[in-house]
């Protein structure tokens, strides 16, 4: 279910130093939390599945995101009573709405990727690798 938002017009103007909205704008814009966005897709998973997942995450960053997450309601956290305890993580609707997004910026990143290393090449006055038809017709 989504609630109406209740603040104010500079609560939700994201170019305010001071807003909610940016608040929640940085949370979310994090290399983790989108790769976590990503890894959870549809699924339920268990915290070691989502750290197998995530290649290169510790333990306390992990941590640190799924909180974040939960907290700002993009991620349900289902602790199971047994011993020892069983944590399972959901993407909440919000979530799943942003996943379209997440989606949307990996599909750009693999279609961009030769056209950004060869900028990278570039501006470091490297050599330019050939990146023709690496990102199709659209250049």
């Amino acid at each position: 279910m989504t609630t109406q938002f209740s603040g104010t017009a500079e609560d939700a103007d994201i170019s305010r130093a001071d807003s909610l909205a940016r608040e929640i704008f940085s949370d979310v814009a994090n290399k983790w939390a989108l790769l976590i966005i990503e890894t959870l897709g549809d699924r339920t998973l268990r915290f070691s599945e989502l750290r197998k997942g995530l290649e290169g995450i510790s333990h306390k960053m992990l941590t640190q995101n799924l909180r974040m997450m939960e907290r700002n309601g993009l991620v349900e956290r289902k602790v199971h009573a047994t011993v020892p305890p069983r944590v399972e993580y959901t993407l909440t609707e919000p979530g799943r709405a942003l996943r379209a997004t997440v989606d949307l910026m990996c599909g750009w990143t693999q279609q961009y990727l030769g056209h950004i290393e060869a900028s990278r090449h570039r501006f470091d006055g490297g050599s330019v690798p050939d990146v023709r038809g690496v990102y199709g017709s659209g250049r």
